[in-house]
């Protein structure tokens, strides 16, 4: 971590607060909110037991909700940037509801439980008690930044040959346009859209020290895939021209340029922040890009709040420490052009942040 005399001679800048939005749901019962965004849209959104909650966050602030067809334990859920569409990622399926509930489309496939079961489950109250289906591995999805397209990591039905596909399908009936083995076995994945709704990041991991980002690109007819080992996707950059990542032991942030997936330059995270003899610093596994030039990147912390720093993208030099007016959670996250966001400390509500106009 830095020591205090670096944090002390650090340049400040400081985060103005563009509005703070209370979390529907009781963090009792609920992750934490987040917000997804995509070009000229941008939603709160928050997983309960029973639901999944979209609000607004340019506009009108109208709220959507849809009933879940499994806890939140059992997967995870991509939503439209439309919010007339929740895509949840299951153990055993992709299911697409809408906001009465009602399911558009459900796609099967394997089984991501380690116990390997080969089961073709038709529904999830077959297993809804099975603790091995409760502690699955998992795979995830996510809309194009268009809403045209629904990408989603899954295992297939080869029994003990199992193996990981990356599906990109049509959301308006599941149907499968195309698909591409990814030559992973992760225990859980992310989807990271990208402003060009013919790209797409999939992170895989694969253990403590083992993670790809999968760089995938469809044309409408030929799906193409880079794949960047040890890597961690973070952010792309509004434009979509150049894209952030870290490594899995968090020791560099890499820009890479988003067409041909060059490295453009890093930033080691102990050469950026003097080390302490207490250990080095370490990248956060999150970080926003608000502007084409500036990269909000956090470094780990054992010493108490979040410590977020200013990365100048055009030279991956650091430039300054952040200071917020009062104590937020968590690491910085992208909520679209000009802005990023962080947690209150009580997982209440999340606070959307921008930098000066002279920042």
């Amino acid at each position: 971590m830095a020591t205090n005399s670096a944090r002390a001679s650090a340049a400040q800048y400081a985060a103005r607060l563009v509005a703070t939005v209370d979390a529907p749901l009781d963090p009792a019962s609920a992750d934490a909110p987040e917000v997804r965004h995509w070009p000229g849209r941008k939603l709160l959104v928050q997983r309960g037991d029973t639901e999944l909650v979209g609000r607004d966050l340019d506009g009108s602030g109208a709220e959507v909700r849809f009933p879940a067809p499994w806890p939140r334990r059992f997967g995870s859920v991509a939503v439209s940037p439309e919010a007339d569409l929740a895509v949840f990622a299951g153990v055993h399926a992709l299911q697409a509801v809408d906001p009465t509930g009602a399911v558009r489309w459900e796609v099967r496939h394997g089984c991501w439980s380690a116990a390997v079961c080969t089961d073709a489950h038709a529904s999830f109250a077959e297993y809804a008690d099975d603790h091995d289906h409760g502690h699955a591995d998992s795979g995830s999805a996510a809309f194009s930044s268009d809403g045209k397209l629904v990408w989603a990591h899954v295992r297939n039905y080869a029994g003990e040959g199992v193996e990981e596909e990356w599906l990109i399908l049509d959301p308006a009936d599941g149907r499968v346009l195309a698909r591409a083995e990814t030559m992973t076995v992760g225990s859980g994945s992310f989807h990271s859209p990208h402003p060009n709704p013919a790209y797409m990041a999939l992170t895989v991991g694969e253990g403590d020290e083992d993670s790809p980002v999968l760089w995938g690109r469809w044309d409408g007819a030929t799906f193409s895939i880079q794949r960047f080992v040890e890597e961690v996707f973070l952010a792309a950059s509004p434009s979509g021209e150049h894209l952030v990542a870290t490594d899995p032991g968090q020791w560099a942030l890499y820009l890479r340029r988003a067409e041909d997936g060059v490295e453009l330059g890093r930033l080691d995270a102990a050469d950026a922040v003097p080390q302490s003899g207490d250990g080095r610093p370490c990248w956060d596994y999150e970080a926003a890009f608000p502007d084409d030039d500036t990269i909000v990147a956090g470094l780990e912390s054992a010493a108490g709040g979040p410590d977020h720093w200013l990365v100048d993208a055009r030279t991956m030099t650091l430039r300054g420490r952040i200071d917020y007016p009062f104590p937020i959670s968590g690491s910085p996250r992208s909520a679209g052009r000009g802005t990023w966001y962080t947690g209150a400390e009580d997982r209440t509500a999340l606070h959307l942040w921008s930098l000066p106009h002279d920042g």
